[in-house]
């Protein structure tokens, strides 16, 4: 196979220079930005096509947001009337005249007074069961026609916590459909009932519609279109329709079909009410050709301005190929010269481009040879002088390593000398001193176990006994056993006792206490790191939290804290950062966690 391909690039020398920059440029550069045109026209049109989809996806949302707004309201109006005593004994009581009948009837106003409260509401009417001896517009006897009809035996056979949506006609407004929320309502003390329904505003549903860009509508559970950006579509049935025959039984989502004989996207997305047996339907269809109609027409604009732009390169790039290749040979002429060993020829090939160069440093080689020797000699002493200096560095790497080890030496000298002296005290004190700085040099960015670096923190908290003592500050160091082997960044806990002993314990005498408890809570590590002094005001609890969440590095900050804070977030997550409270009087606790396995979050 090799050898092929080798064989293949050796023909290749036979081409003329001229043919290989033509069929280079082609290769190269004509048939990639042919690849590139197409593949980016179909992204871009894709890409626009997406962006309509969650367009219309988003605008179904908001759709069916405000559809539930508007049917929350009949809802809490009959869960009201269910356990309303007024209605109960308005259409339970018996009136002994027809008078007392009119009056009570009169005197009920609250189904009125919801239509005027809430735009959304057009209607409310009460059918009883048994029938009142007289009807009004509020409170209706149903007829044949009501009773054989299937929402009213819905309701009747279903329970009172169930309600149903249809597009039923209004007796009582000149048999007009609307949307309508039916409910049975019983009265238990009774042994009565009555079936419940409000109708709502036919206007308020098409204005949600109206102003959305593309032809969207609300159909019912038995397909009915209740509610359409085009109002000549309401009342119709959704199987009736060519292009959404099939709609009531699609679930939420989006599909292509064909709308109008055109390709086209369409959006569903199911409304149900709390309580509700049945829902509605928000739909949005638009033409696929409408949203790309754009797109495909920069497409054809992009293919004609390449199309025209690699005709004029092809032209252009003959003539100078051509014009190349004569200058060329010109040059291999003076070469040939050269290769015979005449050393005295000039090229007369001109010009500043890279043939023109190339004959002027033919002109001055000699010269060109002589700086060479001097370039390589100065080269050579640069190299000289460079190793010079990376010794240098090596010895001054040598010299920073020997520093912290000589200061560990020192300090345990100056331990021994205490400790023989019988000063026991100051012997452990500069003994944890050098651990901490031994500790505190060594971790550098690896991870560290918990239990390491609660060692460092317990020299930390004995160096500070050491300074204030016994009475002003004393400590409590808890660690779970499932959790000193978790790996945690180096640094962590140190930086937050720290903090609790200068600002947290500063202005305590004495009883000073910090506790640090580092626990496991089903898969994650709570550490805690509490102290009993005056705590932090409410202002500067403010900076500290602000401080936290700000990415620059401010000097009023303070640093130790939103360190801490956004190191644990960059390597775990959001939900791991420090938390602090603060009760008033009773010092500040900060607490954090980390995952069981110390791996990292994000």
């Amino acid at each position: 196979m090799g050898s092929k391909i080798l064989a293949a690039v050796r023909k290749t020398n036979n081409i003329r220079l001229k043919n290989k920059m033509i069929i280079s440029i082609v290769i190269v550069v004509f048939i990639p930005v042919l690849l590139v045109g197409i593949i980016l026209t179909a992204s871009y049109r894709q890409n626009v096509l997406d962006q309509a989809t969650q367009q219309t996806m988003n605008n179904v949302d908001k759709i069916k947001k405000h559809v539930t707004d508007i049917l929350r309201m009949p809802i809490e109006i009959s869960n009201k009337m269910q356990v309303d005593d007024r209605l109960s004994n308005l259409v339970n009581s018996r009136y002994e005249t027809k008078f007392d009948m009119v009056t009570a009837y009169w005197d009920f106003r609250y189904f009125r007074d919801y239509v005027q409260l809430y735009k959304e509401i057009h209607n409310i009417r009460f059918y009883t069961d048994p029938p009142m001896p007289m009807s009004n517009w509020d409170l209706l006897s149903a007829d044949e026609s009501v009773k054989n009809s299937d929402w009213y035996q819905e309701a009747l056979d279903k329970s009172s916590s169930s309600i149903s949506w249809h597009y039923i006609p209004d007796e009582t407004k000149e048999n007009q459909p609307y949307l309508s929320h039916v409910r049975r309502i019983d009265f238990p003390l009774h042994r009565s009932y009555g079936v419940l329904v409000i109708n709502l505003d036919q206007d308020e549903l098409n204005g949600i519609l109206s102003e959305e860009p593309f032809d969207t509508m609300i159909f019912d559970s038995k397909g009915v279109i209740v509610a359409a950006k085009q109002p000549q579509w309401v009342g119709r049935n959704i199987d009736s329709m060519n292009f959404a025959k099939d709609l009531s039984d699609k679930p939420s989502g989006a599909y292509e079909f064909n709308y109008e004989g055109k390709p086209s996207k369409i959006v569903v997305e199911e409304v149900v009410p709390p309580y509700s047996r049945n829902g509605l339907k928000v739909v949005s269809v638009f033409t696929i050709d409408s949203i790309v109609s754009d797109a495909n027409r920069v497409s054809r604009l992009g293919f004609t301005i390449i199309a025209a732009s690699l005709s004029i390169a092809f032209v252009l790039i003959y003539f100078t190929s051509s014009f190349l290749s004569r200058r060329l040979l010109l040059l291999n002429r003076v070469l040939s010269k050269v290769s015979m060993g005449n050393l005295n020829v000039k090229s007369d090939v001109d010009g500043n481009d890279e043939i023109g160069l190339l004959s002027k440093q033919f002109n001055h080689m000699l010269a060109s040879i002589r700086s060479l020797m001097e370039e390589v000699s100065e080269s050579q002493m640069q190299k000289n002088l460079l190793e010079l200096r990376q010794r240098d560095i090596k010895l001054k790497m040598m010299a920073s390593q020997i520093n912290p080890h000589f200061l560990f030496n020192a300090l345990e000298s100056i331990r021994m000398k205490a400790y023989v002296k019988g000063d026991t005290e100051v012997s452990n004190v500069v003994h944890l001193l050098g651990k901490l700085m031994r500790r505190s040099i060594e971790v550098g960015g690896r991870k560290i176990t918990l239990k390491e670096e609660l060692e460092i923190v317990h020299c930390y908290l004995e160096i500070q006994k050491f300074r204030f003592d016994d009475e002003r500050l004393t400590y409590k160091l808890h660690l779970d056993d499932a959790a000193e082997s978790v790996k945690i960044p180096p640094l962590i806990i140190q930086p937050l006792v720290e903090n609790a002993v200068v600002h947290g314990l500063g202005e305590v005498e004495e009883g000073g206490l910090v506790i640090i408890d580092a626990r496991v809570k089903s898969d994650r590590v709570v550490i805690m790191v509490e102290d009993n002094g005056g705590g932090i005001p409410e202002d500067k609890m403010r900076e500290i939290e602000f401080a936290c969440q700000d990415l620059e590095d401010a000097e009023e900050h303070r640093i130790g804290l939103r360190n801490v804070h956004q190191r644990l977030v960059l390597t775990y997550g959001e939900g791991f950062g420090l938390t602090l409270e603060c009760p008033p009087g009773s010092g500040t606790r900060i607490t954090f966690s980390i995952p069981l396995g110390g791996n990292l979050h994000v």
